[in-house]
């Protein structure tokens, strides 16, 4: 059991933190596709805007190596701009557009090229002193040979840049976008790891509700093996004692009966035990048909009644006719019998056991009503009875050769029929009812 446990608990724990992980993942990698596209779209738009105004140079630069700020419209400085016309290249869009269309948090650069040197840098949004554009525009200028786009590890690559190959460079400052990827995977490591921390105390929950089934199933094997080894262990015991006389005395009567008594008592324990197995791996339908359940409900009735009257006990029944089950009929007969002898040992003397039978609407079957007055189920045991080797009152159960076995079996032929046995006492009556489908 040990062992179940702990593969339940680490395969559920493996397969929550794989989730987990993979949800932390997807975050991160959506979250650096959507700034990668953010960074390629912001190179294209001022792209676009450098092919609109030409890279010409003028006052709308400083000069080489120099930055500076557009004036409010380029065309006022000078005096050969105009707007394209129709069926020209270019953009028809106005300069206030063009600049609106890139984020304004955004650090960019122009690098204006003529004759393979820096002839003008011009700058959009944010500066930061530390980014030094005129070196990283050389550095470009050295390795380039032509047109080409760059937008290298985002977690740590300084900028981003395309190069119109002996025209212009746009360059892109990536401290922003690089800040804000590293901060959104710190948050979710650490998100992963209080995470953990929730999922050790859910998989633990989840594992004992998961393995409870097998563990009460665990316990009652236990339980059956101890209970089966005692009931087993006195009659063998008594046989080999009587055996063991017999063979130091000559032929005694008395050792004679007991160990015909002990082993008659093995042999209706082990067949209970072989019955119930039986009944517990599946019936053979096969060996059913459809019966007249009122019949053998009448003549299981009438077989107890002597049983009844010696008992001080009447019976009573009010079943309703012509009742068919497609069913086991000597599997029926065996579990009303054993639901009627329960019923009449444990009544008190002068009172009557009431056995009612009629079709169901509410469960669209067979409901039958075994009720009794006299001793009460232990409150707690209405579960328990249906156990193997369960009995209430062992000292007298034993004296009775009585093992425990009766309502387990007899459940599990009502199981095996698509039904179902529970039981209950109230107002000092105890009532069993049998729900039976086809």
């Amino acid at each position: 059991m040990k062992e179940l446990r702990k593969k339940t608990y680490l395969t559920l724990f493996i397969i929550l933190s794989l989730i987990l992980l993979t949800v932390l993942v997807l975050v991160n990698v959506r979250s650096y596709i959507r700034e990668r596209e953010d960074v390629m779209i912001n190179l294209d738009i001022l792209e676009n805007r450098n092919a609109f105004f030409g890279n010409r140079p003028g006052p709308w630069m400083n000069g080489p190596g120099g930055e500076g700020k557009p004036e409010e419209d380029p065309g006022k400085q000078d005096p050969d701009f105009r707007m394209p016309e129709e069926g020209m290249e270019g953009p028809r869009l106005k300069p206030r557009e063009l600049e609106n269309m890139i984020i304004p948090e955004t650090e960019l650069y122009t690098v204006a090229i003529k004759d393979g040197a820096i002839d003008g840098i011009f700058t959009f949004g944010n500066t930061s002193e530390d980014f030094r554009v005129s070196e990283v525009a050389e550095e470009i200028l050295k390795q380039e040979t032509g047109d080409s786009i760059s937008i290298k590890n985002l977690y740590f690559s300084k900028y981003s840049y395309r190069y119109h190959y002996g025209e212009s460079i746009v360059i892109m400052n990536n401290a922003q976008t690089s800040g804000k990827l590293r901060a959104l995977l710190l948050e979710t490591l650490l998100l992963f790891v209080i995470m953990e921390g929730v999922i050790v105390l859910i998989t633990g929950q989840i594992t004992k509700w998961i393995i409870k089934p097998a563990q009460e199933a665990f316990d009652r094997q236990k339980e059956f093996i101890a209970d089966a080894s005692h009931e087993l262990k006195t009659p063998l015991a008594v046989i080999m004692a009587s055996a063991d006389e017999m063979q130091a005395q000559e032929s005694d009567e008395k050792y004679l009966e007991n160990i015909r008594y002990e082993a008659d008592r093995m042999s209706r324990l082990i067949a209970g035990l072989l019955n119930l197995s039986k009944l517990e791996n599946g019936e053979d339908v096969s060996a059913r048909k459809e019966e007249d359940l009122s019949r053998i409900l009448e003549k299981t009735c009438m077989a107890y009644e002597g049983v009844a009257f010696e008992q001080g006990v009447a019976i009573e029944t009010e079943i309703e006719e012509k009742m068919t089950l497609n069913c086991n009929k000597e599997e029926m007969e065996q579990m009303m019998a054993t639901i009627l002898d329960n019923a009449v040992r444990h009544s008190h003397r002068d009172t009557t056991v009431s056995i009612s039978a009629k079709y169901s609407k509410k469960t669209g079957g067979i409901c039958i009503k075994v009720i009794n007055s006299g001793d009460p189920i232990p409150e707690g045991d209405e579960e328990k009875i249906f156990q193997r080797f369960y009995r209430a009152d062992k000292a007298r159960s034993r004296s009775e050769n009585r093992y425990g076995l009766g309502l387990a079996i007899a459940r599990r032929i009502a199981r095996n029929h698509h039904g179902d046995i529970r039981a209950c006492s109230k107002d000092g009556k105890t009532t069993f009812q049998i729900d039976l489908k086809n």
